[in-house]
């Protein structure tokens, strides 16, 4: 077994992780990211002080098999087993599980520190080519890259896409530092991204309003303190779920949510999202996606007691202010960037002034318009392509990668929210981790038996968090 991994993340250090403990010794695993953010990816190797994770530490463990494994390592009492940690200590978790992965004896794992930039095909398998022109030969390769750079954001004029005063990915190095104490801000988006960015920005002293635009403007909603306690779903909204009838779903939830409380409904819908996502037509599913996912987003996705608390204080005191519209149009003009904006449910735009226009805009897995080396490389050599939906890559049941002919790729696999156009909800640690651990058992069988290999059930955590970290800050 020759695997590469390509990704150094949660996704690819988990699958690497799995694979120590069940590939035989004469396996050879590869682990390849980028030396910054190594081992914690871009969600936690690039988190401030202030950002907190959005579930609670006992969820977090990165064995499928030991949820609780970060709150152990962290020595946690009954009430930090509950607590939002900052996602700084969740990166010193993952680094360290992984230094002790390459140092244990018998380590099949190695890490390499460089960025994967091209993925050719030679003989039976695949050469992995680093930004040096080094390549690893291997039989199978895993894409475990997370969440890809942020599209140039609609609406953007050219002089102002290359200027200071417009920040496309706000963690980019020195970015918000550069930001004046008394800049008028223009984020776009509402979801985490934004509520991490304002965050900062209130840690660093800013004194001037900061305005956030969305096209519901609709926040995250805010984690109960204390946690709720599960409930089951009745006969009926089970059988809806096996019906795979996303009208009435909604409907039947509404109606529920009036004697039980909405946020652990949604808690429990979890462990059968991946499943009646995977059952819905295609027509339903582009219909959650352009009427429901606003409003889904902001009720899985939720904010901690602590963060909410400090957003909910801006907005009363005027500092924040959220939104409803769309960007029209944005410039550089004399010393500012011009605005336009339309208002929800308005015909007319209003022209605004600002000092700098941030994009916050949270997860992006869009192969098609994508930037990212590795992934336009593959476009482009037609051996990756777009699912349905444009939610990520085409894949078979087993995750192997499905080529712009619509042929399978033998031997190369995707990880992660990649994934979302199969499963959706792919994007946590519970999900995440259970899809490697999978992955990690087919791998092993397809190396001793090939035609054994079978098509994964759903990748849901059976345990029952309530909301989910991203794979990128605020995604």
């Amino acid at each position: 077994m020759r695997i590469t991994i390509v990704g150094g993340g949660f996704s690819g250090v988990a699958l690497a992780a799995s694979l120590q403990r069940i590939a035989p010794d004469d396996a050879r695993i590869h682990l390849v990211g980028v030396d910054r953010g190594f081992g914690g990816g871009v969600a936690y190797g690039e988190a401030r002080p202030e950002h907190v994770l959005n579930v609670r530490a006992r969820e977090l463990g990165l064995p499928a098999d030991d949820p609780e494994d970060f709150a152990d390592w962290f020595n946690l009492g009954d009430r930090g087993r509950n607590a939002f940690l900052p996602r700084q200590l969740y990166g010193d978790y993952l680094r360290d599980r992984l230094h002790e992965l390459l140092q244990a004896p018998g380590a099949r794992v190695h890490a390499v520190r460089r960025e994967a930039v091209a993925i050719e095909r030679v003989d039976r398998g695949f050469a992995v080519r680093m930004d040096d022109g080094a390549a690893i030969l291997g039989d199978t390769v895993v894409l475990a890259v997370g969440a890809l750079p942020p599209p140039p954001l609609a609406g953007v004029g050219p002089r102002l896409a290359v200027h200071p005063s417009y920040i496309g990915w706000p963690w980019q190095q020195h970015a918000i530092e550069r930001i004046d104490p008394d800049a008028r801000v223009l984020v776009v988006g509402t979801g985490l991204t934004m509520a991490d960015v304002v965050l900062t920005l209130h840690q660093r002293g800013h004194r001037a309003r900061i305005d956030a635009l969305s096209r519901h403007g609709l926040l995250p909603a805010e984690h109960p303190e204390p946690p709720l306690a599960p409930v089951s779903l009745p006969p009926a909204i089970l059988q809806v779920l096996a019906e795979h009838d996303l009208r009435e779903l909604v409907r039947r939830i509404r109606a529920l949510s009036n004697l039980v409380d909405w946020r652990a409904l949604v808690d429990a819908l979890r462990p059968h999202t991946q499943a009646f996502w995977q059952g819905l037509p295609e027509r339903q599913r582009g219909q959650f996606l352009r009427h429901l996912r606003s409003w889904w987003e902001v009720a899985r996705h939720r904010l901690p007691p602590q963060v909410a608390g400090h957003l909910r204080a801006m907005r009363e005191n005027g500092q924040l202010r959220i939104l409803r519209g769309r960007l029209v149009r944005a410039g550089r003009a004399d010393d500012c960037v011009s605005v336009l904006l339309r208002p929800r449910g308005a015909s007319d735009v209003r022209h605004e002034r600002y000092d700098v226009l941030l994009r916050a805009t949270g997860l992006n897995t869009d192969v098609a318009r994508t930037t990212h080396p590795l992934l336009s490389q593959l476009r482009e050599s037609g051996m990756v392509r777009p699912d349905a939906h444009e939610l990520g890559l085409d894949t078979t049941d087993a995750l192997e990668v499905v080529d712009a002919r619509g042929r399978v790729v033998p031997g190369l696999y995707c990880l992660g929210p990649l994934l979302r156009g199969r499963y959706w909800e792919i994007t946590a640690v519970p999900e995440l981790r259970s899809a490697a651990h999978w992955l990690a058992q087919a791998l092993v069988a397809r190396a001793s038996a090939p035609p054994a290999v079978q098509s994964p059930p759903a990748l849901q955590s059976q345990r029952n968090p309530s909301s989910s970290p991203r794979p990128g800050p605020g995604s």
